[in-house]
């Protein structure tokens, strides 16, 4: 028999306004922290500009990116997923991400790291890399890093957990749970 320990919901518990503001300058700071070492780092080169319209699609996919990323552990850890697809303001594509059962702490951990160990620590390793492109990756890295904000709080969450939790998806965020 399960208990609930804790049920956790980062909506709930800071509210989408206050969720979105502190991404966004989780964001905006992220960026300004990162770009200074590397415009020191990569003085001489001249950037490449592809104009506005690229960089506007790209930010526009982050987010579906960034859910596919969280599935990437669930793969790795042979755990069954549901995907759903739908499409918000009529193109911006979005993606649901639902494990189909339960997930040990360190799978949980794992899954919501994904975006971090798949999506930002590479683009850091290009902007190095890709330096005619590397003010355009620090974007892309610090929009990663503000949309990250929940995944943080929910392994922050996960990791105060007791060590033989299981932890599901529930209809108003996540039930940590401990057998009994």
């Amino acid at each position: 028999m399960n208990n609930c320990w804790k049920t956790v919901n980062v909506s709930r518990e800071f509210g989408l306004g206050r969720l979105y503001l502190m991404s966004s300058f989780l964001a905006f700071f992220s960026f300004i922290i990162l770009f200074l070492p590397y415009s020191i780092y990569h003085q001489d080169v001249l950037i490449k500009d592809h104009g506005f319209i690229p960089l506007l699609i790209i930010l526009f996919t982050l987010p579906t990116v960034h859910q596919m990323a969280h599935v990437i552990p669930l793969i790795l850890c042979y755990k069954r997923t549901k995907i759903n697809w739908s499409v918000l303001l009529r193109f911006v594509p979005a993606l649901m991400v639902k494990p189909k059962s339960s997930l040990s702490k360190k799978v949980s951990i794992f899954m919501w790291l994904g975006p971090t160990l798949f999506l930002t620590i590479p683009a850091l390793i290009a902007g190095f890399v890709l330096a005619d492109y590397y003010p355009y990756i620090l974007l892309f890295t610090a929009f990663n890093i503000g949309l990250s904000l929940k995944d943080y709080y929910y392994c922050k969450q996960f990791l105060k957990a007791p060590k033989k939790c299981k932890i599901e998806n529930a209809k108003d965020g996540y039930d940590i749970l401990i057998q009994k």
